[in-house]
């Protein structure tokens, strides 16, 4: 059985830190009714919609993607291993990356189970030797490239005055050199292949002042990266765009309790708490041809979190 998500309908047919062929048409049960599933209930007026397929319409059908992160820290799901079981589901042959292979073989065995095509494969992407290589196991796989979602990322909370030199330096590197480094290496093979997408996540943090300097500043430098690149990677058809979500519930933020859950929920508009699937369906869009005249963007996903003063 695979992942639920909530949305409705069925399956495909046939055919972190660092964190066979075809598909599954069977209708998969509903999800636990845990917080998110109450959350997701609330924000669609009471109905309880559950899938854990795609769309059905093969929205990425014959492409290659790369999504980095693509593991989850313990039980649960992330935004990366939510992206690249999407990323199957809708047709992709997919490259699932992260720091540790075992868990990016976590990802890979739901997506087989469901008829997907994903291979796993282990890298540290702030390393450039280590991006190159990725980007070659995906053109050894699968023959070419054409979607790189950059997903990986870690956390501080620090304000400025708490935040060591140290922590500062890391914390960039790891969310904002890594998106350098894997879309440089990236980029000649989706020249190669006429076009590409490169979907990179930032957050909320990038656009609300709220603390966390490291973290706000690197997500922040995701979305400037995103515009700049964007412009000069359009003649070669290839798109750019960023994602920026809210208070999304992960294995990365396991450690916070009811209380700060509940906070967060408040803090939204929709009163929600996201989930990965969330970022995983705009994750899906930006890499599908639906989105084929959208670049330089940043696609805000937080239940209206940013229209707040909270």
């Amino acid at each position: 059985m695979g992942w639920l998500d909530p949305r409705g309908g069925p399956g495909p047919p046939a055919g972190r830190r660092h964190p066979g062929a075809g598909g599954c048409n069977k209708q998969r049960p509903p999800g636990p009714t845990d917080a998110a599933g109450r959350d997701d209930r609330r924000a669609r007026g009471g109905r309880a919609l559950t899938e854990a397929g795609g769309s059905g319409r093969g929205r990425l059908a014959g492409k290659v993607a790369i999504v980095t992160g693509a593991g989850s820290r313990g039980p649960g799901l992330g935004n990366g291993k939510a992206a690249a079981i999407l990323f199957a589901r809708e047709g992709a042959r997919v490259l699932c990356v992260d720091r540790e292979v075992e868990r990016a073989e976590e990802t890979v065995a739901l997506i087989r189970a469901e008829g997907g095509q994903a291979v796993a494969h282990a890298a540290d992407v702030t390393r450039a030797a280590d991006c190159d290589a990725m980007v070659g196991a995906a053109v050894g796989a699968f023959g070419g490239l054409d979607v790189l979602h950059n997903n990986v990322g870690i956390e501080s909370r620090k304000d400025l005055l708490d935040t060591p030199e140290d922590e500062w330096d890391e914390v960039l590197r790891v969310d904002l050199t890594s998106m350098f480094l894997a879309t440089r290496s990236a980029v000649p093979r989706m020249i190669a292949r006429g076009g590409g997408a490169v979907i990179c996540v930032s957050s909320v943090a990038a656009l609300r002042g709220h603390g966390r300097t490291a973290y706000a500043a690197a997500k922040a430098g995701v979305i400037g990266f995103v515009r700049s690149v964007a412009v000069q990677l359009g003649p070669q058809g290839i798109r750019v765009n960023a994602i920026a979500p809210g208070t999304v519930w992960t294995p990365m933020v396991e450690s916070l309790g009811e209380e700060a859950r509940e906070r967060r929920r408040r803090a939204a508009p929709l009163g929600t708490e996201g989930t990965g699937w969330d970022v995983g369906w705009g994750a899906v869009y930006l890499a599908s041809d639906e989105a084929r005249w959208v670049t330089g963007q940043t696609l805000v996903i937080d239940a209206g979190l940013t229209l707040t003063t909270r």
